[in-house]
């Protein structure tokens, strides 16, 4: 995606969290949720949303072995187990809290 190149200026929480402006939320299709890559660069820090958009444009790029899953199926399997030790990591943080 060639975007027009625009600089906007942000603040960072005191726990180094920041808002996207909205107008490049609505371009690069974030939504709430949405991951993204985060890379140091020679210039500084690159976020890299992980978007839907992204993922359907890489389709077909990385080779499957005929016996591998489907990706959706791998996918959800994915989700399933980061879900998992989110909710286990939760688990952990509030039990001393009882």
């Amino acid at each position: 995606m060639n975007a027009p190149v625009k600089t906007d200026t942000v603040l960072f929480t005191t726990k180094g969290q920041v808002v996207i402006p909205a107008k490049l939320r609505r371009l690069y299709h974030i939504e709430a949720g949405t991951r993204a890559i985060i890379e140091a660069t020679p210039e500084g820090i690159l976020l890299k949303p992980v978007t839907a958009a992204l993922i359907r444009s890489g389709r077909g790029i990385a080779k499957r072995k005929p016996d591998d899953k489907p990706f959706s199926e791998w996918w959800a399997e994915h989700k399933a187990s980061e879900k998992a030790l989110e909710e286990a990591k939760y688990a952990r943080s509030t039990r001393g809290s009882r």
